[in-house]
């Protein structure tokens, strides 16, 4: 059995670029699903899913309502809506108040993942300018979770992982190029 099912994913400035390193490595048969957030403007085109698609071996998808989550798929926060992992592990949308100025916000996805995964998610924050995902990733480390954050000396923003880091007590500190292999690591059975 795998150490986890899901890994949910924040970042913001400099997101793009970093999300790319993280998913392009990861194999198509890989046991779990992954959830991102990462800050976008609430109107136009929303590119990102395609972005990600082009070098992921994984599918990617732009999450909706009630969808359930399934293993070996990639899933994106729509543009202006909170994404929240429900207990029976299916994808609500909010259009709550923002946290931390942005909608969607990494801390809502990880406590709602936290609750409904409990120990079997990893939380994984990386470059962005401000504190989103810190609390969340503090939720994942009081239910048992694997916490993990790009070095903030290798983010093209410092900010998240940086107080990522300080809220969480205990997550590992890791390079872009370290972080796929780790999330192959939690994923086998």
């Amino acid at each position: 059995m795998s150490a986890i099912d899901a890994a949910v994913i924040g970042c913001s400035a400099g997101g793009l670029q970093a999300l790319h390193r993280v998913l392009r490595p990861l194999p198509a048969d890989l046991g779990i699903a992954i959830v991102i957030v990462s800050h976008t403007p609430p109107d136009g085109a929303f590119l990102l899913p395609h972005l990600l698609e082009r070098d992921c071996r994984l599918p990617v998808r732009e999450a909706e309502e009630r969808q359930p989550i399934r293993q070996r798929h990639v899933y994106v926060a729509p543009p202006n809506y909170h994404l929240l992992v429900e207990p029976d592990l299916t994808f609500a949308l909010s259009v709550d108040p923002r946290v931390c100025n942005v909608r969607p916000a990494v801390d809502v996805l990880f406590v709602s993942a936290a609750e409904a995964y409990r120990h079997r998610v990893a939380g994984i924050v990386l470059t962005g300018a401000n504190a989103d995902g810190a609390d969340g990733l503090k939720a994942i480390a009081d239910t048992g979770g694997v916490c993990i954050v790009q070095d903030p000396d290798t983010a093209a923003a410092t900010a998240m992982p940086r107080a990522a880091l300080a809220a969480s007590g205990r997550a590992e500190i890791l390079s872009l190029d370290a972080i796929p292999a780790r999330l192959i690591e939690l994923a086998a059975p």
